[in-house]
């Protein structure tokens, strides 16, 4: 083993469901520069996101805590202040820092207008997706633009999401390779470094994609919806809502053709940021960084692309909207070729990144209890990851009228090894506990939901038994937030009657 500290480089894409690459077994799709680097690490098999929208998941990620840690629960919520984010830390153990792109650990609003006091990054080339804040200060993307391709810069700002098509040149995952690729190669000499290479694609609007990439694809093998057999009335309420009004608009809205070439867009977005992650991967080669760079490649959630009849994601669990790619490769530490079927989280890559920096566990273990390092597993040394995925989502996503959903909609998902359940919440007490239960090892579409059987009752009454105590967990790891002051001796009561 190396005594040298790795090089590390987080690569993340935004809306990116666990099937959408080669190497998890789908056919038709062009993603060889990353089937191949899961080829020589490791494949996380089942990686659940902890909110199934950008902003609390991306906290999660970055501070190494489940929600209620971190206090981001939905879309336009801020990362408190006093949060330190992994990256901080990383500078204490002596890294250089760079975030190349989309960051969303709060609001867009916000980050268009200001940093966070404590996201640890040495150089921020911000840009939350190509289209938006143009004339933000941080956007180092809008900035290249305009020095680079001033017409297309003016075009975009006139056009916004409405532009269609962006040529390979112009388009926002070259950029962020190309800017990854530079400072790869002004750091080879440099000391350890780590770099968060963060693009908007496969995002909707799916139509971002140049031209030319929808010819890697073969239409005949890409998947069609999973909607035979899915009965939307059955569905819990939340599920229901999200159908009629997603913010896409309402499922029937969009015709089979629609769906078709949503998904082909999808993919062709994925082909291009492969082929934009290949020019990363020749920098490493070419500088000689390769074997010693921790490479980690995920995405804040997925996409449920007509699947369920439902459209994007939001307040509903199944996996093509909660399990998300994870791959690791570490040629100094990490024999390649294993896939690991154990449960994983997003707030565990906080834990091992900081872990291969040389933080101590101890340190890991006060900072963020909760975030597991992963390193060991991917080295073979156990194979166990967590018991129970927890996914929740506190009203956090909007409607079609682009506002949080009124009432709002409470659910949280425990996966086990075997079985999945997602319990919606009504604040109120006055109706009904709805949920879904499904059997992931023998129902793996999530066609036969079991809720109501008699015969699962138990392993439904263990799952809500195993959330209660996790959300009594988190809260006492939060401690007493008060701070209020307690009397001296002098100062007690005596409460006994006279």
């Amino acid at each position: 083993m190396s005594a040298e500290k790795p090089n590390i480089l987080l690569i993340m894409t935004d809306q990116q469901r666990y099937d959408s690459l080669g190497c998890y077994g789908v056919d038709g799709l062009h993603t060889p520069n990353l089937d191949q680097v899961a080829a020589d690490g490791v494949v996380f098999e089942n990686h659940y996101v902890n909110n199934p929208i950008c902003t609390p998941t991306r906290a999660s990620i970055h501070t190494g805590k489940p929600l209620p840690g971190h206090g981001v629960y939905q879309l336009y919520d801020d990362l408190p202040e006093e949060e330190v984010l992994f990256p901080e830390r990383l500078r204490e153990e002596g890294y250089k820092t760079a975030l190349v792109g989309k960051m969303h650990v709060s609001s867009r609003l916000t980050e268009s207008k200001r940093r966070h006091p404590h996201d640890g990054f040495d150089h921020y080339d911000w840009c939350m997706e190509p289209s938006i804040d143009l004339d933000s200060p941080f956007n180092a993307y809008s900035s290249w633009l305009k020095e680079e391709y001033p017409g297309f810069y003016d075009e975009l700002k006139e056009k916004g999401r409405d532009l269609g098509h962006f040529p390979q040149e112009v388009h926002m995952s070259r950029w962020a390779a190309q800017r990854t690729a530079e400072y790869i190669r002004r750091w080879q000499d440099e000391g350890p470094f780590f770099i968060e290479m963060s693009v908007f694609d496969p995002h909707n609007p799916y139509r971002d994609y140049p031209k030319e990439m929808i010819d890697c694809l073969d239409p005949d093998l890409i998947p069609d919806p999973l909607t035979e057999g899915i009965e939307i009335e059955e569905k819990p309420r939340a599920v229901r809502r999200e159908h009629e009004g997603s913010y896409l608009g309402s499922f029937d809205s969009f015709s089979e053709k629609d769906l078709q070439k949503m998904r082909m867009g999808y993919h062709a977005s994925i082909a291009f940021l492969d082929k934009e992650v290949g020019r990363v991967l020749e920098a490493l080669r070419a500088t000689g960084l390769e074997k010693n760079t921790l490479i980690i490649f995920t995405s804040d959630h997925g996409d449920m692309l007509g699947d369920h009849q439902l459209l994007v994601k939001g307040a509903f669990f199944y996996d093509p909207c909660t399990k998300v790619p994870l791959i690791m490769k570490w040629p100094d530490r990490i024999e390649g070729g294993r896939r690991i079927s154990g449960l994983s989280q997003p707030h565990d890559l906080a834990a091992t990144i900081l872990s291969s920096a040389g933080c101590r566990p101890e340190k890991l273990q006060k900072l963020m209890p909760e975030s597991k390092d992963l390193t060991p597993v991917g080295e073979g040394e156990r194979d166990e990851g967590h018991q129970y995925a927890v996914c929740a989502y506190r009203n956090t996503g909007i409607n079609d009228n682009k506002d949080y959903f009124d009432p709002p909609i409470y659910g949280t998902m425990i996966r086990g090894e075997r079985f999945k359940l997602n319990l919606y919440h009504d604040p109120s007490l006055s109706g009904d506990v709805e949920g879904e239960l499904y059997d992931m090892e023998n129902d793996g579409n999530e066609l036969n939901d079991l809720w109501d059987d008699p015969s699962y009752r138990e392993i439904r009454r263990e799952l809500t038994e195993k959330l209660l105590n996790w959300e009594t967990r988190q809260e006492l790891k939060l401690g007493d937030r008060g701070r209020g002051i307690t009397p001296d001796s002098s100062q007690k009561l005596d409460n006994r009657p006279t």
